[in-house]
């Protein structure tokens, strides 16, 4: 019938791709009949082999879901490789991502025969609500859906729950507001880094303040996380001071970056200037200090300040 390989960094997305997926096989066949799920930790790939070459009993075909497909090496997953190049047709086989690197031999392999998945949100996570909303069935209004996204931020896991709440709520047929929203929202998801230093270099001390405590709250990252990012970030920055780098090539070959990241650091750089620059990691070595004990100050407190003085950098 068909492979399926899906793969995402979000665990709850993944896992509700995966059931979304498996119910769409099964459709209205007797799941205890047709499904064989291997979950366990020490699982053998020639386990899921065996039962993706059995026929199926009393139904038309059978669905194998092999989870943690990530844990074999190339050498582990052989087998599997030499069923996709030969599959039985009356069996789909849903292989599901986990924790570290697929095979590439793997991936390609389902690739060329089968479908890959890929359930991770990705940084445009507007338009990945967006269309999460459609497939819902869910009649929710445009703005609603864009303040949605931005409420979630790194959390995307949790829009399937708010979703099925609003069903539950107000039915498809109803035209959903923010204001409707809202009472089921609870506290705002955590952020990408780049939210955080994107609103920092545009000088809006308060959305980066109220960015950096989701960070450190809703997005668990401790203190001296935040550092280590602000002091990457700006270090990418100073690494061209005095380079004279003209275009991102140039920037891509004194910072090391790549792509958008070095055109973005010689963009930061030009409104930043050389001393604006050396003040930026000046305060950074302060605060490190700081958080490293240099002043009895709460840990929130100093990341808090800094913030606000590298906001106001012209």
């Amino acid at each position: 019938m068909a492979i399926h390989l899906l793969t995402g960094d979000d665990e709850s997305i993944l896992r509700t791709a995966v059931g979304d997926l498996v119910h769409h096989l099964v459709g209205d066949g007797d799941r205890s009949l047709m499904v064989d799920e291997f979950d366990t930790a020490d699982y053998e790939l020639r386990l899921v082999v065996d039962a993706a070459q059995t026929p199926p009993f009393l139904s038309d075909k059978r669905v194998v879901i092999a989870r943690d497909i990530s844990r074999f090496s190339t050498d582990e997953v052989a087998p599997l490789l030499a069923y996709i190049d030969n599959p039985l047709d009356t069996s789909d086989v849903v292989l599901v991502a986990g924790g570290g690197r697929i095979s590439k031999k793997l991936t390609d392999a389902a690739k060329a025969k089968g479908k890959v998945h890929n359930t991770s949100p990705g940084r445009d996570k507007r338009s990945w609500v967006q269309d999460q909303i459609k497939q819902s069935g869910l009649n929710v209004d445009g703005s609603a859906a864009n303040q949605l996204a931005l409420w979630l931020g790194e959390d995307a896991g949790r829009l399937d729950g708010i979703l099925a709440t609003l069903a539950s709520a107000y039915g498809a047929d109803a035209k959903i507001s923010m204001a409707q929203i809202e009472p089921f929202l609870g506290e705002a998801g955590g952020v990408p880094p780049w939210d955080l230093t994107d609103a920092i270099m545009i000088g809006d001390t308060t959305k980066a303040l109220t960015l950096l405590g989701r960070m450190v709250h809703a997005g668990g990252r401790h203190p001296m996380q935040v550092m280590s990012i602000l002091h990457n970030h700006y270090s990418g920055i100073a690494k061209l001071d005095g380079a004279g780098a003209r275009n991102e090539t140039d920037a891509a070959a004194v910072t090391g970056l790549k792509g958008f990241p070095a055109k973005k650091a010689l963009q930061n750089y030009n409104k930043l200037g050389g001393a604006n620059c050396k003040r930026a990691i000046t305060w950074l070595a302060q605060a490190d200090l700081d958080l490293k004990g240099a002043k009895e100050l709460d840990p929130e407190l100093v990341m808090e300040v800094l913030v606000a003085r590298l906001s106001k950098l012209r």
